[in-house]
């Protein structure tokens, strides 16, 4: 059965001198918008989740590179060991959201190549996920703190001679309180089978979302969730998502203020892992 009400949600992190969302065309800097709030990108997001999914056992079609648990190099051999070589598009679709919990979830886009000549042959599947995510923003400015770095190798040969110092430079943001905001929609769940039960498994990681995460960038604890603020809506249309959201205040701190909404559902806080 899939998903029965609307479910909108938040989440409020933590930043401690750490480079929560690098860019990569600002030569990896911590993004952030032109009045200077820190920004994580909705990709990042959903890459923690489908991690955290992942780490529950899910089974999710986007992996990275580092965290798979097979031995395709690529989505399309991904893709062709469970799709059906054969059937309409809606036949492989709902192939593709019963495998996988983030295909169900976020939607996906499988490509296809052909001649063009039959019909169906080289036709694209799009399929729109019911759990959308927004960008997370701090709540006020960030300052971003350069260093230098030198990484030395070893040279040629042996391998005992030392070779020349690489420099490079390593990017933080020495503190910052950030939320985003994510809705899930019963219309869409019900074309992907997303179900009650997925929305509780996703609620489940979100309080974890930056635990087995750790990197250079991200030193183990320098990320924290504080708080998931959920609501489970009476219907699937009771009140916007938008007046949803803007019920929640993010103080500095990272405490948290929220509105009554008139005819609206009464939030859930769920303390960080």
């Amino acid at each position: 059965m899939s998903l029965s009400k609307k479910i909108d949600f938040a989440v409020v992190f933590r930043v401690n001198h750490a480079n929560p969302n690098g860019d990569p065309l600002n030569g990896n800097r911590p993004r952030t918008t032109l009045d200077s709030l820190g920004e994580v990108s909705d990709v990042c997001i959903k890459r923690k989740i489908r991690n955290r999914l992942k780490d529950l056992g899910q089974k999710i079609f986007v992996q990275s590179d580092d965290n798979k648990d097979d031995d395709f190099r690529s989505l399309r051999e991904r893709a062709e060991s469970v799709l059906p070589k054969t059937g309409t598009p809606e036949e492989k679709a709902k192939v593709a959201c019963k495998e996988w919990l983030d295909v169900r979830a976020f939607g996906q886009v499988f490509a296809y190549k052909g001649s063009g000549k039959s019909k169906g042959d080289g036709l694209s599947i799009g399929i729109r996920g019911p759990v959308s995510i927004h960008p997370a923003f701090s709540v006020d400015t960030v300052e971003v703190t350069s260093s230098q770095i030198t990484k030395s190798v070893s040279g040629e040969g042996d391998g005992e001679k030392k070779g020349a110092d690489t420099m490079g430079m390593k990017h933080r943001v020495d503190f910052g309180i950030y939320n985003f905001y994510g809705s899930m929609n019963p219309q869409l769940a019900h074309k992907t089978g997303f179900s009650d039960a997925d929305a509780d498994t996703i609620k489940s990681v979100l309080p974890k979302l930056f635990e087995n995460d750790a990197s250079s960038a991200r030193p183990e604890g320098s990320m924290e969730v504080l708080k998931v603020v959920w609501w489970e809506h009476k219907s699937s249309c009771d009140v916007s998502s938008a007046k949803i959201h803007r019920s929640l205040k993010v103080n500095s701190d990272g405490s948290i203020d929220i509105e009554t909404v008139d005819k609206g559902p009464k939030p859930e806080i769920i303390e960080g892992f």
